[in-house]
């Protein structure tokens, strides 16, 4: 009976100190033999919601590197692992071709263009043997497609414990502990004119990535030569690829919006571009916190629009995006 109580109060004071990291049962890890594709981020849902262009954009990335140099931290010694991802370059691409669900841009490949330049050079060469080519056939191999802009930058900054805190009880060998930590990841983007060479913009973008942990131990003697000891706990840790592939995303949004504040490119919907760069100049500024600011773009866009007739004001339905005004047409 009392090794039973004091199992519950163990169990009592790992949910107390536990109630800010742990708030509902779906938190615990799951064993999933298959795989999956990653949920959607809330900065990529912006990002395909974006109206689209006047026209696309022509532009190329060479690579978004790591610029921090940092390496892993390890209690057991010197590690080779990076603090962040390598694969920034590949994360520019795919939020490169979310905005407006690949309206935007027009994204040439020079991340590995020495294999697309030797891949061209083979079809060449067997056009020139087997079909005795001497010229290149333009309509096979036509030219590569060139880029008006190009995109320069990366990950500038990986700030480890920017915030560390935590809480802890106990009692009569039953103790119980909380902690947390906040690392911020930071990224830098350019864009480039080919034309000139002149910085056309620049947005800088972070994100934070928060660790928590709780557990709980008992060690005390429940009877005669009968000693207690327990001890559970639990952590989690936000992936740091996730991280950094909402900050390159939340890049990517506002030099958007601060392309089409400098008149670099611009939406097809004047009015609609306008809402969305006031509500990011209110974000930007930190006038409006960014989740109140997407929460709020998200009820207008499910709002139904107005317009005025002769006769007044009349509804007609909620705003579809690009694609589903196509299909809307189609159907």
């Amino acid at each position: 009976m009392r090794i039973t109580s004091f199992l519950l109060l163990m169990a009592s004071a790992a949910a107390l100190s536990g109630c800010a990291t742990i708030s509902r049962v779906a938190d615990l890890p799951e064993m999933n033999p298959n795989a999956v594709y990653p949920q959607k981020t809330k900065t990529q849902v912006a990002l395909e919601a974006l109206p689209p262009p006047t026209r696309p954009v022509a532009i190329a990335v060479y690579g978004f590197t790591d610029q921090t140099g940092q390496f892993k931290p390890s209690e057991t010694g010197q590690t080779l692992s990076r603090a962040v991802s390598q694969g920034g370059g590949s994360i520019m691409v795919k939020a490169l071709q979310d905005a407006g669900r690949r309206q935007w841009f027009t994204i040439v490949e020079r991340e590995s263009l020495r294999n697309l330049l030797n891949e061209r050079q083979i079809i060449r060469e067997m056009r020139e043997r087997y079909l005795g080519e001497t010229n290149v056939n333009a309509q096979a191999l036509p030219a590569l497609l060139f880029a008006g802009v190009l995109l320069e930058g990366g990950i500038i900054g990986y700030d480890t414990n920017t915030v560390t805190g935590g809480a802890g009880a106990g009692l009569l060998g039953i103790s119980a502990k909380t902690e947390y930590r906040q690392d911020t990841v930071t990224v830098y983007l350019r864009a480039v004119s080919v034309r000139t060479g002149e910085v056309l913009t620049t947005v800088t973008a972070s994100k934070t990535i928060a660790s928590r942990s709780l557990g709980a131990n008992a060690f005390a003697f429940v009877a005669f030569k009968e000693l207690l000891e327990a001890e559970l706990g639990f952590t989690t840790n936000e992936p740091d690829q996730v991280a950094l592939r909402q900050a390159i995303e939340k890049a990517v949004y506002g030099m958007i919006m601060e392309g089409v504040e400098l008149k670099l490119w611009d939406f097809a919907d004047a009015a609609e571009g306008k809402r969305l760069t006031d509500a990011y100049h209110l974000e930007r500024d930190g006038v409006i916190p960014a989740d109140r600011v997407m929460a709020a773009i998200k009820r207008a866009d499910a709002a139904p629009r107005q317009r005025m007739t002769p006769r007044g004001l009349a509804i007609v339905g909620p705003k579809l995006s690009g694609v589903q005004e196509k299909e809307a047409a189609q159907n």
